[in-house]
């Protein structure tokens, strides 16, 4: 492998149970109940704001409509963060394996369905500078489709000038992994931040299933 691309929540940052959490209290808000464990996995990790507040009400929201209340709800995220400090950090690993990356030159960046105000947000609080090339990283600007499809995955790809086959992608949604699978990854690397892992053994594309980051395998790039 050549070069490593990175999820970002529930893998370089454990706060999916934040994110359930803010989108359990949201969507109690946007349709009176709240969303299940299986919706919460199969229609609101990976995917962008605009397709979990479309599922959620059942109809496709205005624009306006999805930047109000995405707003609302990553505001509310952001502060359950800010109110859980300690829990406010990379992963387990994380920062001795991206200065692995670092020392050893490897090509990385970070792909994430996450709006700029959170990118924004990650950057300042985790100093992401410090590990990447804060232009190559790929976010959903709003015309990038969500996962699964491969679209993320092969921006993120080109923007480390590689092909995607040459690439370890490291993700804990299903619906990035098929995003992953779909772009043509060459190596995909679930982190079992919250799930099972046997939720992730039967999947056929993963190649290998982690806790943290002390677990990789370095000699994939050599």
């Amino acid at each position: 492998m050549k070069g490593i691309i990175f999820d970002f929540n529930g893998t370089l940052f454990f706060d999916s149970h934040m994110h359930y959490e803010a989108w359990r209290l949201y969507s109690k808000k946007l349709r009176g109940f709240e969303f299940s464990d299986d919706e919460m996995r199969n229609h609101m990790f990976g995917r962008t704001n605009a397709d979990i507040i479309e599922y959620a009400i059942g109809k496709k929201p205005s624009e306006n409509m999805v930047k109000r209340l995405a707003k609302e709800k990553e505001s509310m995220y952001r502060q359950m963060c800010l109110d859980n400090r300690k829990e406010l950090k990379l992963a387990p690993g994380a920062e001795n394996f991206l200065n692995f990356l670092k020392e050893n030159n490897i090509p990385r960046t970070i792909a994430t369905m996450s709006e700029w105000d959170n990118v924004e947000f990650y950057i300042k609080e985790f100093q992401l500078e410090k590990w990447f090339d804060l232009n190559k990283i790929v976010y959903s600007n709003g015309k990038i489709p969500g996962k699964p499809a491969p679209d993320i995955y092969e921006i993120a790809a080109k923007n480390l000038n590689l092909k995607p086959q040459d690439c370890v992608v490291i993700e804990d949604a299903i619906s990035g992994i098929n995003s992953a699978k779909n772009a043509g990854i060459g190596m995909i690397i679930a982190i079992a931040s919250i799930e099972n892992d046997n939720l992730y053994k039967a999947i056929p594309c993963v190649n290998q299933i982690i806790h943290n980051f002390n677990d990789i395998d370095k000699n994939i790039f050599i």
